[in-house]
């Protein structure tokens, strides 16, 4: 009989048997999967290709060291890079193996050293309740930092200071080392900053989230006891996605693994035997070294463990051979790869589809009726297509072109919930209510919403905190004290700091999160303002905020004891998977490229496959960054399940300029055998013209205004009044050319000053004269 699993972080699995036999496990798999499953001793990569079931081979492993070798469900570690991830590999081994998968660590590289340093941070001056500082939090954090060290900030952005902070923490380098090596005068400043935003952060008993890495790294390895600890305990180590770790989560797997080998030496030394380590991943779909993933921790793993195996999986079980052609093809382009080639035994499948469109808007007007065909005919509902791009830009044209013939979409990418200010106010409260100590999220909230609390107001309580040596809440208590605050904000100050000791009576009395958000928003008026609100788009807060309330109820429904501590960890640890369309939403999905990493679609356009789009123009002159371009085109090919189309755009407007661009070269790298081109030259040579396509899509809007490349050529004079778009009201100043070739100079005033205009893409409009 089989029982539900409820488990503290992903919530209830139905169950298999807790015994499955080995045969059992096994069936199904390949030769290359069965040998990754059944490996054992030496660590172990598994180069997984696109398709090819790296999933089922992890979970499958470890329900095979579980059931078939013995080992105790505590001594398996299994890391992701999702919470979302973690959550199905969990429900799948326990599928496999009953409830002794609850006692395994199955998690995201931060999740698992939150729950370390929940443990130890008491070692290093931490409590057990530590705020977690997502990016916004940190943000706002270097900002007044930067402030206070009264720094300028058109030479020292706070955002570009976040960034290269950040840096340094993925690198392993502590503020002292930042300063011992600093010889510039930017660097010397930036040791300042790194120094007293870690100062103000253990201040207020929080970290960001590269310090969760970073800190439990210098636990491990400055307590010897603590690392013995953890590797005596976990005796399997199991990565995913080994390719999109940076060196910080380099180390702590070779940390917690124990072994003594790898490009540095170092850290605690224990008597344990090193664990068995497993890593899946695939060098040719390693897309995030502007995240700071560092492709040389896979490339070199035969190097760093020389007594590793490895096994590649090259058979793929989502796409057809066509497609899998088409990405082998492009990515042998790259050198310095372990070889494979993917292949199924699908069939070829229909050819891919090569398109060449005028403009942009060309484009996307063949994407919108190749949809509109295949759902005719059958081929596929909107939601099965996906459209992939390499820069965000790019998707103005096809919401233009979609929003004209009423074809369904989403942009993957907006702003995404827990990203929404009314979001983040609401859970700066819960922050401060279960981290008094938490001068980011009290400082938010402290006139949120307004109650009278000024930057004035603010800046004198800070003082008062700095001349007193206290903390910033503290202050707060004892604003009657503070010099300089008006009478009218001191008894506002004082209003608030009740109310929060009222709150805190609901969190100190176990009340479950959902009723402790309620009464925040009820009792700071943060809900009356909205509701009392004339703008249209505070009705949309006030639904979002019902939704925060859901989410919290659905966090108490799931782990009945959990506090809003526990809350807002999970919170501060979720992934980010609410902007990806479900199959009931039946809409096209709009992406950029490296959104798309992990997804896959039955239909799948492939665009703006130009040199200088993508790959993109600062790729062209670096052959590093060209290789990965192209490995971001392999996955961009590889998501594909049964149609993929490759389009390119003869010219493009950037940045309101016309651009003309030859084809990609990632589209010279598929074989001619494999494409059906529909269109395989653009129909503009001195004017340029509308392609069929283009003239029937443009024909559905209805009489609405045209779009660029499609408006009659306005006849400008100096002195003439135009209105732009994007540049809003301008006078012509110049002008030049004639027919398609006309060009105006008009200045936009202050902010946009003078440009250069082809008059026949701008979207310019000429005003009457008075």
């Amino acid at each position: 009989m089989t029982t539900p699993l409820y488990d503290e972080d992903f919530g209830p699995a139905v169950l298999a048997p807790a015994r499955p036999s080995t045969e059992r496990l096994l069936e199904g798999l390949n030769s290359q999967q069965r040998a990754a499953v059944v490996h054992e001793g030496t660590p172990l990569l598994v180069v997984a290709g696109a398709g090819s079931g790296k999933t089922k081979v992890l979970t499958t492993r470890i329900a095979y060291l579980l059931a078939a070798r013995g080992v105790q469900p505590g001594e398996v570690l299994a890391i992701t890079f999702t919470n979302k991830a973690a959550g199905e590999m969990k429900e799948r081994v326990a599928a496999l193996v009953g409830p002794r998968a609850r006692v395994m660590w199955v998690s995201t590289f931060h999740s698992a050293c939150v729950r370390i340093l929940r443990a130890e941070g008491r070692k290093i001056g931490f409590t057990s309740t530590f705020s977690i500082y997502d990016q916004a939090d940190a943000a706002r954090l270097m900002t007044l930092v930067c402030r206070d060290l009264d720094l300028d900030p058109k030479r020292y952005p706070a955002r570009a200071l976040s960034h290269q902070v950040s840096d340094l923490k993925n690198e392993l380098v502590d503020w002292e080392t930042a300063r011992d090596r600093a010889e510039t005068v930017h660097h010397k400043q930036l040791a300042e900053v790194y120094a007293t935003y870690q100062a103000r952060l253990r201040q207020a008993n929080a970290m960001d989230f590269d310090d969760l890495i970073m800190t439990t790294v210098d636990i491990l390895q400055a307590f010897p006891d603590v690392a013995e600890h953890y590797r005596r305990r976990f005796r399997h180590v199991l990565v995913d996605e080994y390719q999109d770790t940076n060196h910080a989560q380099y180390t702590l797997v070779r940390e917690l693994v124990g072994s003594s080998v790898g490009r540095e030496k170092g850290g605690a030394s224990t008597s344990v035997p090193t664990a068995e380590l497993c890593v899946v991943g695939d060098a040719d779909q390693s897309i995030y070294a502007f995240r700071g993933a560092d492709i040389r921790n896979i490339m070199a793993f035969e190097e760093d463990f020389p007594d590793s195996e490895v096994v590649l999986l090259e058979q793929n079980y989502r796409s057809t051979q066509t497609i899998l052609s088409a990405a082998n093809a492009v990515i042998a382009k790259n050198p310095d790869r372990k070889d494979k080639r993917l292949w199924t035994d699908a069939g070829d499948g229909a050819p891919i589809v090569g398109y060449v469109a005028d403009n942009e808007h060309d484009e996307a007007a063949f994407v919108a009726s190749e949809v509109d065909r295949l759902s005719d005919e059958g081929l596929a509902k909107a939601y099965e297509v996906a459209v992939f791009y390499r820069t965000n830009a790019q998707s103005r044209s096809f919401e233009e072109v979609f929003i004209r013939v009423g074809l369904p979409y989403r942009v993957v990418g907006g702003v995404r919930f827990y990203e929404r200010k009314e979001v983040r106010d609401a859970l700066a409260y819960l922050r401060v209510l279960a981290n008094p100590a938490d001068t980011v999220s009290l400082r938010r909230i402290l006139n949120t919403p307004r109650r009278g609390i000024g930057d004035r107001a603010e800046a004198c309580i800070e003082a008062f905190a700095s001349r007193e040596r206290i903390g910033f809440a503290e202050a707060v208590r004892r604003c009657g004290e503070v010099t300089g605050l008006a009478v009218r904000s001191s008894k506002a100050v004082q209003e608030f700091a009740a109310l929060m000791d009222e709150l805190r009576t609901l969190v100190d009395g176990q009340m479950p999160p959902a009723e402790v958000l309620e009464a925040v928003l009820d009792r700071s008026g943060y809900l009356a303002e909205l509701a009392a609100s004339v703008d249209p788009q505070d009705e949309s807060r006030v639904e979002n905020l019902s939704e925060l309330v859901g989410v919290a109820r659905e966090f108490s429904e799931r782990v009945p004891e959990g506090g809003v501590a526990e809350f807002m960890e999970q919170v501060s640890l979720v992934a980010d998977a609410d902007t990806v369309p479900g199959e009931g939403d039946g809409v096209v999905t709009l992406m950029t490229l490296h959104a798309a990493k992990g997804l896959e679609y039955p239909v799948v356009f492939l665009t703006g496959l130009e040199d200088g789009i993508f790959p993109h123009l600062r790729a062209l002159g670096n052959e590093v960054e060209l290789q990965e371009e192209r490995r971001l085109a392999y996955v961009g090919i590889t998501r594909a399940r049964q149609r993929l189309y490759l389009s390119r755009s003869h010219m493009r407007s950037v940045w309101g300029q016309t651009s003309y661009n030859p084809a990609s070269r990632f589209l010279d790298e598929v074989p001619d055998t494999l494409v059906d081109w529909r269109r395989s030259a653009s129909s503009v040579t001195s004017t340029p013209a509308l392609s069929s396509v283009t003239s029937r899509v443009m024909a559905s809007s209805r009489g609405r205004t045209a779009g660029p490349g499609l408006r009659p050529i306005p006849a400008l004079e100096v002195g003439d009044r135009v209105n732009h778009d994007a540049f809003g009201l301008g006078t012509v100043t110049a002008a030049r050319g004639a027919g398609d070739a006309a060009q105006a100079e008009v200045d936009f005033g202050a902010g946009t000053g003078a440009k250069w205009l082809l008059l026949r893409y701008a979207p310019l409009e000429k005003l009457a004269r008075s």
